[in-house]
């Protein structure tokens, strides 16, 4: 499944400067897996080192939160957009 992922200014070092890249998967957890292939250490911003979503870090397929889907196992369909957005913090 082709899907294109929309990535923070933060995390575009690792895909020159992309802001859009596509990917292939059928789970969220694909998609990393293929990002991380194309973008060496891309993966490992976005997961923490127990291999879950780093907390503040939100990832959406489409317009929900996998958070309050499946998580990394969220079904990523054939022309899906993700979205991987950094939490913003302060007062």
């Amino acid at each position: 499944m082709s899907v294109s992922v929309r990535i923070p200014t933060i995390l575009r070092t690792y895909t020159d400067g992309e802001s859009e890249v596509t990917a292939e998967g059928a789970t969220l957890a694909e998609v990393l897996d293929d990002l991380d292939g194309k973008y060496a250490g891309i993966k490992g911003r976005v997961l923490d080192e127990s291999g879950a979503l780093r907390r503040f870090v939100n990832v959406y397929v489409g317009n929900d939160d996998v958070r309050f889907l499946e998580n990394l196992d969220t079904a990523t369909p054939d022309g899906s957009q993700i979205s991987v957005i950094p939490a913003v913090a302060g007062g």
